[in-house]
């Protein structure tokens, strides 16, 4: 099933759940059938309805105000069987799943993490995944944009309830009602959650947050969004993010499920409250582009005096996938929607706002309501304050709380809790990691250490791979960076904004307007904006000495020799991921695979993950049968505890060796 979702309107996840819960036995067999042949039929729109001729005979009807299918009754079949035919399910399951009015507290601005979603992870997607993740369409949200579009509301949200208080019999029932359906789409596997497993995990969700369970109800759509992906090959689809999509919804149904009185963060809020600021000054520090299968649009980063990061975001969804990039570039030269600033996203990266009656939510998006009022006001170099304080920072402290971040609800991390501010120097590219793949390098000036330097978003239409390619020509230019850490067992740093390094002898950028900066995901840089050593100009009035050009055999890594890869992690690893794909049972290699797995990961010191790649496999082999022999249908409950405890193991073992790496003791 190959469809294009732009050719489609969004739909609520209740709806989905609805319509194929209408079909007979018989039909939802042959719904993803269906379903691939309704993705070949050209659709149409007229003003807010979507059409689609099944056949010369029959027409099909989607009524989408807003671009969304909000009821059962939006979705019309002119065939003999309608209401209750294969046709309206099909629709639906061929349609980008949006997410519900009162948003989800637990994605609520992951909009903004431009790098997650598609790749872009920030994962900005987040992510946009973002990360973010388009994790709930997209980047495991509500719609972009949504919070900046509509007025702020701070004084009527009420906070979460701060003490834990016990599940009622409603929200018990529906943490269990949506544990087994995660575990069944667990079990069968991408290739086998089909369109009615995932209309299960949705009703599921449906029902989770009418119980007021929003951040498990969010997740839920988000592994349905990526299992679609899976299935359908969008090019946004990361099996990483969909494991830790599983990984999350099971841990927080588990956590619920247990009886205890649960934390308040494991519920979530319908909706992401804003808290009032008063008075602030913002310097902006640099725009990156958000970029989805769904949204495009640009965020873009202020630091304030007493150092904190906010956000203001420019998102909006997009109906061609091929102009969606040029659209997340465009987007940088918007009107900045804060009060009356007269700036774009662009400008504002290199000057600030002075603003009055500012509401922030806890993720740091500055809120745009109607009592706002912000106007243009001059910046900051990155070397000056407040922003300087930002790289003062000693590197373990950032990485350590940057990792940490990663175990909190979205919605309660601080901003920018996934940034790293370094000052680098540029080695040049050398082969590294598995394969000896050249990746661009560059020496940490606090830790010594060497990084790995990468596109924050891989798109080849946003100018993030062009510009680290430039830069890769340029060996010895010092710069002072920002990046989003790449959790990996070795420094890793995707690369968003650059600028001139305090011991730089002239500014990165030659354009005045650049301010000696660069948003390497709106700009391209030209080889004449390089300031290396070899081309700074001398003039008489800095006699100081040019810093020391390209690094010697000394510091520089050894250009031919790849760098180990580290401990067998990826023994269990893959593991994990398999099941993810092709369901449970797919664990059954031979005694001769399983025993070398289990030698190779005891000789490297990591018996618990032996035994827990054992335990996997013995669960996935544990089927009861009646006397034909025939599997007794189970509920997976016993499978999915122990994928989640080797997913959860995996996890935490990946982040120790990040630490680890960027300690110098990786």
């Amino acid at each position: 099933m190959t469809a294009r979702t732009n050719d489609w309107p969004g739909v609520r996840p209740e709806v989905v759940a609805e319509v194929v819960a209408g079909l007979s036995a018989r039909l939802q067999k042959r719904l993803d059938g269906a379903a691939a042949k309704l993705a070949q039929r050209p659709v149409a729109r007229e003003g807010d309805e979507w059409r689609v001729e099944v056949d010369e005979e029959t027409v099909l009807v989607l009524h989408a105000p807003g671009g969304v299918v909000a009821a059962q009754a939006d979705v019309r079949c002119g065939c003999l069987l309608a209401p209750a035919c294969v046709h309206r399910a099909a629709a639906v399951t061929l349609c980008p799943i949006a997410e519900a009015e009162a948003g989800t507290g637990a994605r609520a601005g992951a909009e903004t993490r431009a790098g997650a979603g598609v790749g872009v992870e920030t994962r900005a997607g987040a992510g946009v995944g973002v990360g973010t993740d388009p994790e709930a369409t997209p980047t495991a949200t509500g719609a972009p944009g949504e919070a900046a579009e509509r007025s702020e509301e701070s004084a009527e949200q009420s906070p979460a309830a701060t003490a834990p208080t016990p599940l009622t019999a409603a929200e018990r029932a529906a943490a269990r009602h949506l544990h087994r359906a995660a575990a069944a789409v667990l079990a069968a596997g991408v290739s086998g959650a089909g369109a009615v497993s995932q209309a299960e995990l949705l009703r599921a969700a449906h029902r989770a947050r009418l119980a007021g369970l929003y951040r498990p109800a969010a997740a839920a759509v988000t592994v349905a969004t990526r299992v679609r992906a899976a299935r359908s090959g969008a090019p946004d689809h990361r099996l990483v993010d969909l494991v830790a999509g599983l990984r999350e919804l099971l841990g927080l149904t588990t956590a619920l499920a247990s009886g205890a009185a649960p934390a308040p963060e494991l519920r979530g809020t319908a909706r992401q409250a804003y808290r009032e600021e008063g008075g602030l000054r913002l310097y902006g520090l640099f725009t990156e582009p958000v970029l989805t299968a769904t949204h495009a649009g640009a965020v873009s980063w202020a630091v304030d005096a007493d150092g904190r990061l906010s956000t203001i975001a420019e998102v909006l969804p997009h109906e061609d996938a091929a102009a969606a990039a040029p659209q997340a570039v465009g987007a940088g030269n918007r009107t900045v929607r804060l009060g009356d600033a007269a700036l774009s996203h662009r400008e504002f990266s290199r000057a600030g706002l002075v603003v009055q009656g500012a509401t922030r939510s806890t993720g740091g998006r500055l809120g745009a309501g109607a009592s706002v009022r912000a106007v243009r006001a001059t910046g900051t170099a990155w070397t000056a304050e407040p922003a300087s304080r930002l790289w003062s920072e000693p590197v373990p402290a950032q990485v350590a709380r940057a990792l940490a971040a990663q175990e909190l609800p979205y919605e309660s991390r601080p901003a920018g809790s996934d940034l790293l501010f370094l000052d680098v120097t540029l080695l040049g590219t050398a082969p590294t990691g598995p394969g000896g793949t050249p990746q661009l390098l560059a020496r940490c000036t606090a830790s010594d250490s060497v990084i790995v330097l990468r596109p924050a978003h891989e798109h080849p239409d946003l100018p993030f791979r062009a510009n680290l390619a430039l830069l890769a020509t340029a060996p010895g230019l010092r710069l002072r960076a920002i990046g989003r850490l790449e959790r990996a067992d070795r420094p890793e740093l995707r690369l968003l904004a650059i600028g001139a390094s305090p011991d730089t002898p002239g500014p990165l950028a030659r354009p005045a307007d650049r301010a000696g900066r660069v948003n390497l995901g709106l700009e391209r840089l030209q080889t004449a904006d390089l300031v290396t050593p070899e081309t700074a100009p001398e003039t008489a009035t800095d006699p100081t000495p040019m810093p020391t050009p390209t690094p010697t055999p000394e510091t520089a890594p050894e250009p031919t020799a790849p760098v180990p890869y580290g401990p067998p992690v990826h023994v269990l690893g893959r593991r994990v991921e398999q099941t993810v794909t092709t369901g449970r049972h797919a664990l059954a290699p031979s005694e001769a695979s399983a025993a070398a797995d289990r030698a190779l990961l005891r000789a490297a010191g990591l018996a618990t993950a032996a035994e827990l790649l054992d335990a996997l496999r013995a669960a996935a082999a544990d089927r009861q049968r009646d006397v034909f022999g025939r599997i007794v249908t189970d509920d997976h409950d016993a499978f999915a505890t122990v994928w989640l405890t080797a997913a959860s193991y995996t996890e935490e073992l990946a982040t120790a060796l990040c630490a680890a790496a960027w300690s110098g003791e990786g």
